[in-house]
């Protein structure tokens, strides 16, 4: 099971802030690769240091959003930004969509910070700020379908479904996650529940007008 993309038929924007955290993603996933475990040290969040020096380590709770430990975690959810953040960016606009996704992101954080506070193992990814968009995604169009490739053939899926494969990716991943939860690795499960229970309520206050969806 592949999916490939959904009902994008109601969109009244271009999701120009869902392109270029994609584009930011990438160049930042390159970006590591040349700077090795240097660039990963010095831009990952890693709690113990952070809490140590809160106000030297506060960039890298932003910069931690856009770095990945592998192709496969960077793949796995920028094709679920790609699907899904659009929708969610339509409904909230350019300027307040930004804005929710990166308090998503925080939110991840904190809520994996909570529970390894003595921890000195970089955390990174943007599984945090997806898991907010795709609690989004839930509320705002509970009916919706995605488009998925199965086999040969092309068909749609109950978008909770495929949601629900994307969270079962984390957790058989062991690069799938935002962090690692011991000095051993992990996926950051509080992570991904933090960034989820954030967007769910954010789309509360940020929501606009009710969602359609095409009749059938």
């Amino acid at each position: 099971m592949f999916p490939i993309g959904d009902d994008d038929s109601g969109q009244r924007i271009v999701p120009l802030v869902t392109y270029v955290l994609i584009a930011l993603n990438v160049l930042f996933f390159f970006v590591e690769l040349s700077g090795g475990d240097a660039f990963i040290l010095k831009w990952a969040f890693v709690p113990a240091r952070f809490l140590a020096n809160p106000t030297a380590d506060l960039l890298s709770l932003f910069t931690s959003m856009f770095m990945h430990a592998g192709w496969l975690h960077l793949g796995g959810n920028l094709l679920y930004l790609w699907i899904f953040g659009d929708n969610v960016e339509d409904r909230f606009g350019h300027v307040k969509f930004t804005i929710f996704y990166l308090i998503s992101g925080l939110a991840a954080t904190f809520a994996q910070l909570a529970f390894s506070i003595g921890s000195t193992v970089p955390n990174l990814g943007a599984s945090g700020a997806i898991a907010g968009v795709l609690g989004a995604y839930i509320l705002l169009f509970p009916q919706g379908r995605v488009k998925v490739l199965q086999g040969n053939q092309v068909i749609q899926m109950p978008a909770v479904v495929v949601i629900g494969f994307w969270i079962v990716l984390q957790f058989f991943s062991s690069i799938g996650s935002i962090a690692a939860t011991a000095e051993s690795g992990g996926v950051a499960y509080m992570a991904h529940i933090g960034g989820f229970v954030a967007g769910f309520l954010l789309t509360f206050m940020l929501r606009g007008r009710p969602a359609t969806l095409p009749a059938r």
